[in-house]
């Protein structure tokens, strides 16, 4: 597929894959697993909804 055609999407994907403890969130972007499967099909406004939850997630994480 010719790259000039494909849309780029805003992600917060750091290509560092590993779930945490309890296997909810990715400890490399702190997305759920549902939210990362369904990315691509989710609205640049839902994405950005959800990466504004991503710095509570990780302050969270890190504080267990």
């Amino acid at each position: 597929i010719d790259n000039f055609y494909m849309k780029k999407i805003s992600s917060p994907c750091v290509q560092n894959c590993n779930y945490d403890y309890s296997h909810t969130f990715c400890t490399g972007c702190f997305r759920s697993g549902e939210e990362i499967s369904n990315w691509i099909y989710l609205s640049e406004e839902a994405r950005f909804s959800i990466m504004k939850l991503l710095p509570t997630r990780k302050k969270k994480l890190n504080n267990l």
